[in-house]
């Protein structure tokens, strides 16, 4: 089971929560990621399928940090 403390809060950098927050997109904050629709909002832009691409001027997420955050969604956003 993917644990938001465990496997996906180390995959931000500190520079990431920082950059985001004045945005009100609290990626360091389970109670705001695991809804499902601001954890799906912030995967699109992670992905690329929203932009601009997160993080801002890379390095974007490899394909595999990307299926761990994804099978987290779909596995209930455990904390």
């Amino acid at each position: 089971m993917v644990s938001f403390a465990r496997d996906v809060l180390p995959l931000f950098r500190p520079e990431d929560i920082e950059h985001m927050a004045p945005m009100d997109v609290l990626l360091d904050n389970y109670e705001y990621m695991s809804v499902p629709d601001n954890a799906r909002a912030v995967h699109d832009y992670l992905s690329g399928a929203k932009t601009p691409q997160m993080p801002p001027g890379g390095p974007y997420w490899s394909e595999q940090q990307l299926k761990l955050f994804s099978d987290w969604i779909s596995g209930g956003c455990q904390p």
